[in-house]
């Protein structure tokens, strides 16, 4: 939008989707306490108000979920889900998935996200041009989760369709919080009552028959309702925003040839090289949370009740965290990283996130070190939740 007019913002405008950043950074210089009145909620823009606010959840609380429109519903969620729980009750699940979604089980992914990767881009070599969100972005984390619960392949696209579709809106418009899907587990439960009976060594397995100490005080295990919202977190949590991911990978790389060289010349880079895309162009660029109590922010009160939202893409960019931070820089030192959140609700998928964004990388760098992107048939997704790719045509050079 011009800089010179009245300054708005607005999640559902489609006029930042393309470029929301001169807004961001008028909304930190002029309005760091934003309030929207047509929405109703408040945001913070600014890196130091939400290293302050996100890990506060006595404050800004999870139980009415992490995108506004659930906050703004009231909407109820099981047990279990732990993005819409607070301690204590959300460090009694937490625990449960943090022993079962080890570093160990993750890095022993690899192999198998790199095969996955290879038998992708191969049949790619020598052709002049591919969409990358439809070869890889699309494909390659509903397969690694499929690939860490153990789901058979035959199962994943629906897997993949139902959790896009829960995410989606139209151009401008909310999700549908009473009829979205993204906790549904249909497609989980006749999985789970066969694998209960055919015990593997995945995630689904390791979900079913680990004990924990609930909140009662009793060791048990999960019941198969618990597992399938876990199952369903998990999943949906994962596939939509690493995919995303990948395709920031592609656009800003593309325009950014020279340290896309820089990769080439030197992959030791490439980790640090997904750090820069988190966070110049984070795939969730906002969290939201309830207020709780009132709270004072740049002299004014938040009161009760309300909504926020913490602007970690315009925190990403502001100049009192980062040197230059408009330039896309692989050596660049991030330090802490918002992207993934911060406090207890820190995203349990981050290294899988990472892993699969590097290995990507590398495989398509390995085949393919230069490219352009056809810009009159790249298309931007437009969703309340998530900012990328829905279509990068990537033209081979």
């Amino acid at each position: 939008m011009p800089t010179d007019e009245p300054l708005y913002w607005d999640p559902y405008d489609t006029r930042f989707t393309q470029d929301p950043y001169p807004t961001y950074k008028r909304l930190r210089d002029e309005a760091p306490l934003y309030y929207n009145e047509k929405h109703d909620f408040y945001a913070v823009s600014r890196y130091a108000d939400i290293e302050r606010g996100l890990p506060d959840w006595r404050t800004f609380s999870s139980a009415r979920g992490g995108i506004l429109e659930m906050v703004k519903s009231g909407i109820e969620m099981p047990p279990g889900t732990l993005i819409f729980e607070d301690p204590e009750i959300h460090d009694v699940h937490r625990r449960l998935l943090i022993r079962v979604f080890t570093p160990r089980r993750i890095a022993e992914l690899e192999p198998q996200v790199r095969d996955y990767c290879v038998r992708t881009l191969d049949p790619l070599v020598g052709a002049g041009d591919f969409d990358l969100i439809r070869s890889v972005s699309a494909e390659l984390p509903m397969r690694v989760i499929g690939m860490l619960l153990g789901i058979p392949e035959a199962d994943q696209e629906a897997i993949r369709d139902s959790a896009d579709e829960s995410l989606r809106t139209e151009a401008g418009g909310q999700m549908d919080v009473q009829n979205q899907q993204i906790m549904s587990g249909d497609l989980f439960r006749d999985y789970i009552e066969w694998r209960a009976k055919n015990p593997s060594d995945d995630l689904m397995t390791r979900l079913l028959t680990t004990e924990f100490e609930d909140e009662d005080g009793k060791t048990r295990t999960l019941t198969h309702d618990e597992a399938i919202v876990y199952t369903t977190v998990v999943a949906g949590a994962g596939n939509e925003t690493t995919g995303r991911l990948i395709g920031w990978l592609g656009s800003v790389l593309a325009q950014n040839p020279d340290q896309r060289q820089a990769l080439v010349d030197d992959p030791s880079l490439i980790p640090g090289a997904i750090e820069e895309v988190l966070r110049y162009e984070p795939p969730g660029p906002f969290i939201a949370r309830y207020v709780t109590q009132d709270v004072e922010y740049h002299g004014r009160t938040i009161p009760e009740g309300s909504a926020m939202m913490f602007m970690v893409a315009a925190a990403n960019r502001d100049e009192n965290r980062y040197r230059d931070p408009d330039r896309f820089d692989v050596r660049r030192k991030i330090g802490q990283q918002l992207t993934f959140g911060l406090g207890v609700h820190y995203c349990l998928g981050a290294a899988l996130a990472r892993l699969e964004g590097r290995v990507a990388l590398e495989e398509i760098l390995r085949r393919f070190p230069r490219w352009d992107v056809d810009w009159d048939g790249a298309k931007l997704a437009q969703t309340s939740t998530v900012r990328g790719w829905e279509t990068l045509p990537l033209i081979i050079g």
